[in-house]
């Protein structure tokens, strides 16, 4: 069984052809109407803009937003201390 198919994806007035993995259909297209909606939207308050420009203030704010989530989900500093503090009860333990 064949695990790819090909869709179109309708986003910013444009037809794109995919072939993607079956499982990442439902996440591929909410990605696609998530740009749809940020781009009508942008169009709406922007009337004189062209559609090239929208599209780069569309992929900005996706890119911006990803890279806070990142810092978000950063968990380095959880990491090492959850490995100071397993170190302290390691020395505590052997101590006893």
């Amino acid at each position: 069984m064949n695990d790819k198919i090909k869709i179109n994806l309708q986003m910013a007035g444009a037809s794109y052809p995919l072939t993607i993995n079956r499982e990442d259909e439902e996440m591929v297209r909410e990605a696609a109407k998530q740009v749809d909606i940020r781009f009508n939207a942008y169009r709406e308050h922007y009337q004189n803009v062209s559609p090239e420009r929208i599209i780069a203030m569309v992929a900005y704010q996706f890119s911006l937003e990803n890279l806070q989530m990142k810092d978000r989900n950063d968990t380095e500093p959880y990491t090492t201390k959850i490995k100071e503090l397993t170190e302290v009860l390691e020395a505590y333990f052997k101590e006893q």
